[in-house]
């Protein structure tokens, strides 16, 4: 291929990634009714090809991008054949399937340092490593054992220890039950006071709201483990940046693979379903269009240039739930 069509391509992928269901860009001949011409075009490959009438103005493919015809060629979902990363990998790399032995399964974000001692630690989310805790509920405490695959991807306990829970930012629920001593007591007392005047009636005391920044963890690995700094399908991440509103990210997930997204909100606050009875307040975070499903909380967001932004940990199908990574590291005293 010539110079000047690479240039062109490598000019041009980019915006042309960013477009729903476009999944390649290259140079080739164009095709008619199946059959290959002998006409020179720059190639959009697409998962699914549609009608123009079915697609946003934005993801509608230029009939020409500078002197070169384009032609629209539909080639499916493209994903490595390799291994899966729901089974049992050594040595542990991050974009693989993980979790606290009691809860289903997430995603390894990130292999990190500790500052306070220098060892490598494993990054995701309390609710994947720590089990939604709150820090005093018994969900979960340091030692705990973390399994590769989660057990939800058939990780047994303890044959797939690869790690121990080492420490995590508690999760606060909207209306927590108290734990303080002097409240419990004044509610105590109050209840056998109403039992008298209204047996059917009982007094029940919760903390005012609470904001949580982050859903955080690290486990210490295990003797014997070895493990692989290298983000699968990204590679390792250079460095750390603030999300910025357009900022066009990317991660690497157990349930999705690798993925790409578009930063469209910041500094929000977010309200997350934590189970049917329990949600928390999240302040602090950034909000991208949908690119991932569950199984992918935990998971490091990345920009092109492959720093670190954020740890993906809440979602739904139109928009995914990023803490901002500085606040990550902050917290739980840890750097790349």
């Amino acid at each position: 291929m010539k110079r000047n069509q690479k240039e062109l391509i490598e000019r041009y992928q980019y915006r042309l990634l960013r477009r729903s269901h476009v999944k390649g860009v290259g140079y080739g001949f164009k095709e008619k009714r199946g059959k290959k011409t002998k006409d020179k075009v720059i190639i959009v490959f697409v998962d699914k090809k549609l009608p123009e009438n079915k697609l946003n103005n934005f993801d509608i493919i230029p009939q020409r991008i500078e002197k070169f015809n384009t032609d629209v060629i539909e080639i499916g979902e493209i994903n490595f054949f390799s291994e899966d990363r729901t089974a049992r990998l050594r040595p542990v790399q991050p974009g693989i399937s993980i979790g606290h032995y009691k809860i289903s399964a997430g995603t390894l974000g990130a292999i990190v340092r500790d500052k306070k001692t220098g060892e490598s630690m494993l990054l995701s989310n309390n609710h994947v490593l720590a089990n939604i805790s709150s820090g005093y509920d018994e969900r979960a405490k340091k030692g705990d054992p973390i399994l590769q695959p989660g057990s939800y991807d058939d990780g047994k306990n303890p044959e797939d220890i690869i790690a121990r829970l080492e420490r995590f930012t508690p999760i606060r629920r909207t209306n927590e039950e108290t734990t303080c001593p002097v409240a419990l007591s004044f509610e105590r007392l109050s209840n056998i006071l109403i039992k008298i005047l209204k047996p059917d009636y009982m007094l029940k005391l919760y903390k005012k709201d609470r904001d949580n920044i982050v859903d955080a963890a690290i486990a210490r690995p295990v003797d014997g483990i070895n493990i692989d700094r290298e983000i699968i399908g990204i590679g390792k991440p250079k460095g750390i940046r603030d999300p910025k509103i357009g900022m066009y990210v990317k991660k690497s997930g157990r349930t999705t693979a690798v993925s790409h997204s578009e930063i469209t909100a910041i500094n929000s606050t977010i309200e997350v379903k934590l189970s049917q009875s329990e949600s928390a307040i999240f302040k602090d975070q950034f909000v991208s269009s949908s690119f991932s499903k569950p199984g992918d909380s935990g998971s490091l967001v990345l920009d092109e240039e492959n720093n670190a932004i954020g740890l993906l940990f809440a979602g739904s199908d139109k928009a995914t739930v990023c803490n901002v990574i500085t606040n990550v590291f902050k917290d739980l005293d840890v750097e790349l």
